[in-house]
């Protein structure tokens, strides 16, 4: 079965650190854009992270590149959101986006709720 799969959702404390991952199921990352968005309360969609494949370039959006890091096993088709230093505003429903910017295929995680607060 063709899917996309999260996990590492969770509630921290202010300051605490999850690691979301994207695991690819029945595909492989090959010629992707893996991308990852968060949807805050009452807000619009907003991206957070990228990663091409191949060449794992990444990109992490302003607002969050000194406490966001974006990796990834290519050999266990993940791609992991590391968040540090969270902050009650990071508090989102996190998305996992796949590309295949060859063939215009896209796949959906099924969402992942991070809940900062004291």
């Amino acid at each position: 079965q063709v899917q996309l799969v999260e996990s590492g959702g969770g509630s921290v404390r202010p300051g605490g650190s999850l690691r979301l991952a994207c695991t690819a199921s029945g595909f492989t990352f090959s010629d992707h854009y893996v991308t990852w968005y968060r949807r805050r309360p009452g807000e619009e969609r907003e991206l957070v992270a990228q990663i091409t494949f191949p060449g794992r370039n990444t990109n992490v959006h302003a607002r969050e590149n000194d406490r966001f890091t974006l990796f990834a096993d290519e050999a266990a088709s993940t791609v992991y959101l590391q968040m540090d230093n969270l902050e009650p505003g990071d508090t989102a429903t996190y998305l996992c986006n796949s590309l295949d910017y060859l063939r215009s295929k896209a796949y959906w995680g099924q969402g992942s709720q991070v809940t900062v607060a004291s």
